[in-house]
C-alpha cells in the first residue's frame, strides 16, 4: 500500500491523503499521477458509497474520469469531496424512479500550504439491482 488514508467521512464531505514518501513519488520529485488521481477517486467513492448503501440494493460503477493536475504534488496532499447533498439525492432518484442515474463528483487535492494541486472528476452510475 501507499498509505492512502480516509481520515473523514460523514454525508456532507469526505477527506483522504496520500503522503509524499518513497512509495508514491516519481523520478521528478513529485506524487505520481495515478496514486493522485486514484486518491481523488476514493474521496469521491467513499462518500458515493454511503449514499449507496443508505438507499437500498444499489450498485454503483465508475463510468468516466477526468483529471486536471495544476500544481506540483511534493507534499502530504488531502482530496475533499462536498457532495454529499448531490449524490444521496441520485441514489434516492435511482431508487424511486428505477431507472439508471449517473453524477459527476469533484475531488480536490491541496497541499500542506492550502494550495489546490489537482482536482478529480468522477462520473458514477447508480443503478437499483434487481
Amino acid at each position: 500500500m501507499v498509505g492512502i488514508s480516509v481520515k473523514r467521512a460523514s454525508v456532507e464531505s469526505t477527506e483522504v491523503t496520500i503522503p509524499y514518501n518513497w512509495r508514491t513519488r516519481n523520478p521528478f520529485k513529485s506524487i505520481y499521477f495515478a496514486a493522485l488521481a486514484g486518491t481523488g477517486e476514493l474521496s469521491t467513492g467513499v462518500m458515493a458509497n454511503l449514499a449507496r448503501m443508505s438507499g437500498g440494493d444499489v450498485s454503483m460503477l465508475v463510468l468516466e474520469q477526468r483529471a486536471e493536475f495544476l500544481k506540483k504534488a511534493s507534499s502530504t496532499i488531502t482530496f475533499t469531496c462536498e457532495d454529499g447533498a448531490k449524490v444521496f439525492e441520485t441514489v434516492k432518484s435511482a431508487v424511486d424512479t428505477n431507472q439508471p442515474q449517473t453524477l459527476t463528483m469533484l475531488g480536490t487535492g491541496r497541499n500542506d500550504q492550502g494550495e489546490v494541486v489537482a482536482r478529480v472528476f468522477i462520473t458514477w452510475t447508480f443503478k437499483l439491482r434487481g
